[in-house]
């Protein structure tokens, strides 16, 4: 089977609508980060079902539980591969879309994909999380931010906060759901201004667990933070 006609089916089973010039947008997206893939450490999911449904659904499954309204600016933060935000953007092309991360080459295999499936309103920024928040031109500018990453919420959230503004949230896309976590967290986001709102948790059709944990920003973040990262993993707030 294509990967075209894959993605229609993970897609159909995932409760997705996607258009015939989205799937195609995916599609290259696809052929694409299976060429770099071989040059580059993007991905450990190669196979076709494998990234339609944990890569490209689950990542647009995001528009489903959070409501994010038209024109909004999103930053993805330590981007990798481009997971969750360059799906949604080809879902929902008038978000602003902000790529942030510290390693180089994926952000030139980033610029690829962005310049070849003709994406616009696409910032593409290297830096570490820790020293992007920093700037006067990223801070506290996004009405929402997003990661995938595999850090503890604390940490992730001291990370990605500093980039919300008042009132926009921080959106972290986590496995099964762990109560400990969070309430291991509510210390640590509340000292950065945010408060968490709502936990989503749903499964991917092969009944894999997903959780989305929707952090609210309510005040300015303090400009000690985030602290540089070796303190931010060994003194977790």
């Amino acid at each position: 089977m294509m990967f075209k006609d894959i993605l229609k089916e993970q897609a159909q089973l995932s409760d997705i609508k996607l258009d015939d010039n989205q799937i195609e947008l995916l599609t290259r997206y696809y052929e694409l980060l299976i060429e770099w893939n071989e040059k580059m450490n993007l991905t450990a999911l190669t196979e076709p079902t494998d990234v339609a449904l944990k890569h490209f659904c689950d990542s647009i499954l995001l528009l489903k539980y959070v409501s994010i309204p038209e024109k909004s600016s999103l930053i993805d933060v330590g981007t990798g591969a481009g997971f969750p935000s360059v799906p949604i953007k080809i879902v929902r092309p008038d978000i602003k879309l902000c790529l942030l991360d510290s390693l180089n080459k994926r952000l030139v295999f980033l610029k690829e994909v962005v310049d070849s499936l003709g994406l616009y309103n696409v910032d593409i920024i290297h830096s570490r999380a820790e020293d992007g928040a920093k700037k006067k031109e990223l801070r506290e500018q996004f009405d929402f931010a997003t990661s995938r990453a595999v850090a503890q919420l604390n940490i992730l959230s001291e990370y990605c906060l500093p980039y919300v503004k008042l009132g926009g949230a921080f959106l972290a896309m986590k496995g099964k759901y762990s109560e400990e976590e969070i309430t291991n967290a509510k210390s640590a986001i509340k000292t950065l201004g945010g408060k968490c709102e709502k936990v989503t948790k749903y499964e991917l059709s092969d009944s894999s667990q997903r959780t989305i944990i929707n952090i609210k920003k309510l005040n300015s973040t303090d400009k000690r933070y985030p602290r540089n990262s070796s303190k931010i993993k060994s003194k977790p707030l």
